[in-house]
C-alpha cells in the first residue's frame, strides 16, 4: 500500500465530512484533522490489502480497523506532507504523538517497529441519514441566522482573522446590514432542521468606496479585524451612481461543499441580483475577494479576472460583469468542475 494512493481510493470530497467532524470534536486545527483522516484511511486500506490480498477499488466510508497496523514515520510523513520540504520523519512522529495524546490513536513501539491503531470511538462515526438531505434557498433571518453565519464565516476566513472577537463582530454587523438592505443576504438551509449550511451577502457599494477595489485587499479588511470603521459604504436604494456589488460573504460549510451546492448558491445569487437591480438599476460590476485556492478554478469558469493582489498574502480582488454573470447557465458551466481539483488553475 503506497501512501500516495490514499487520495485516489478515498477522494477529497469524501474526506471532507470526516475532517469537519474531527475538527468540531476539538483540539485539532483543520490541517491536523486532515492529517488524521488521511492516516485513518491509509491504515484501513493497508489492513484490507493485507487481509484480502488486494486493495479495494475505492473506500466509501471509514471505520476503525481491527487491532494494530504497522506504520513507519516515513510512511506517515509521506501521508501528511506529500513531498513538502517541511515534512520530516521526525515531524510526522511528533504529529502521531499529538494524535495519541488527543485519544484518537493507540501507539505501540517495540524498539524496532511502530504500530498504530485508530481508537473506536462513537464520535468518530459519521451519522447515516435516513434519506439524502435537501437544501433550500431562503432569506437571511437576523434573529436566528446571525450567529450561525458568523461561525461559518470565521471558520472559512480564518487566514484573514486578526481579532479574537471576530465572531461577535460578524454577527452584529450582519444584523446591521439586514436593517439597511436585506435583499442581498441569502442562505441555504437544510430542509429537515432549517440549519444554515451556506450563505452569501451581495453588498451594493457607494461610488466613493469603489477605490478600495484597486488597492491591496488587506487595506480594507473590516469584519476580520478590530477596525471600527467599515471602509465600504452601502449605497442607498435608488442610488443611480451605484455601479458595484461586492460579494461580501460567500461561505459553504465543508461537509456540504459540493458542485450541486455551489450551483444552487450561484443560481440563487442570480435571482437575488435581478431583485437588487430593481433597486440599483445601474449596477454592472461584481467584485469579490479570493482567499481560498479552492475557488480559483470557479473564478476561471465564471469569467472573473484578478485586478489587484496583496503583496504579502495570496489574497486578490477579482472582477466580473453583472450582465455576464446573469447570462451564465450555472449547471452547464459547472458540469465539469471537480471540487477535489478546484485548486488547480
Amino acid at each position: 500500500m503506497l501512501p500516495e494512493l490514499v487520495d485516489r481510493l478515498f477522494p477529497l470530497e469524501i474526506q471532507r465530512p470526516y475532517v469537519s467532524m474531527i475538527q468540531h470534536r476539538g483540539g485539532l486545527t483543520r490541517r491536523k484533522a486532515e492529517y488524521f483522516v488521511r492516516l485513518w484511511a491509509y491504515l484501513l486500506l493497508k489492513q484490507q490489502e493485507e487481509l484480502n490480498g488486494r486493495l479495494p477499488a475505492n473506500l466509501k466510508e471509514l471505520h476503525a480497523p481491527d487491532g494494530l497496523i504497522s506504520c513507519t514515520h516515513r510512511e506517515a510523513a509521506e501521508l501528511f506532507y506529500q513531498g513538502q520540504d517541511r515534512g520530516s520523519d521526525r515531524a510526522a512522529g511528533m504529529m502521531i504523538d499529538r494524535l495519541v495524546a488527543l485519544g484518537l490513536l493507540n501507539k505501540q513501539y517495540d524498539g524496532n517497529s511502530l504500530c498504530l491503531q485508530i481508537r473506536s470511538l462513537p464520535d468518530l462515526e459519521l451519522p447515516k441519514p435516513d434519506k439524502p438531505i435537501e437544501l433550500f434557498a431562503d432569506a437571511f433571518n437576523p434573529r436566528t441566522d446571525a450567529i450561525s453565519i458568523a461561525n461559518l464565516y470565521t471558520r472559512n476566513y480564518a487566514p484573514m482573522i486578526r481579532d479574537g472577537a471576530a465572531m461577535s463582530k460578524v454577527a452584529k454587523v450582519l444584523r446591521i446590514w439586514s436593517q439597511q438592505y436585506a435583499t442581498g443576504m441569502r442562505v441555504l438551509r437544510r430542509s429537515d432542521n432549517h440549519t444554515v449550511v451556506a450563505a452569501s451577502v451581495l453588498f451594493p457599494v457607494a461610488s466613493e468606496s469603489e477605490i478600495y477595489f484597486f488597492q491591496q485587499p488587506s487595506r480594507s479588511f473590516y469584519l476580520t479585524t478590530d477596525n471600527p470603521v467599515d471602509p465600504f459604504i452601502m449605497a442607498a436604494p435608488g442610488d443611480r451612481t451605484c455601479l458595484s456589488i461586492y460579494i461580501r460573504a460567500w461561505v459553504i460549510d465543508q461537509p456540504y461543499l459540493t458542485v450541486a451546492t455551489l450551483c444552487q448558491l450561484l443560481e440563487d445569487a442570480q435571482q437575488t441580483l435581478l431583485k437588487i437591480r430593481n433597486d440599483y438599476p445601474e449596477i454592472c460590476d461584481l467584485y469579490s475577494l479570493i482567499v481560498h485556492p479552492i475557488y480559483e478554478r470557479l473564478r476561471h469558469i465564471l469569467g472573473f479576472e484578478r485586478i489587484c493582489e496583496d503583496h504579502q498574502k495570496s489574497f486578490a480582488w477579482i472582477h466580473g460583469s453583472v450582465d455576464r454573470f446573469l447570462e451564465t447557465d450555472m449547471k452547464q458551466a459547472l458540469a465539469n468542475l471537480r471540487i477535489g481539483d478546484a485548486s488547480h488553475s
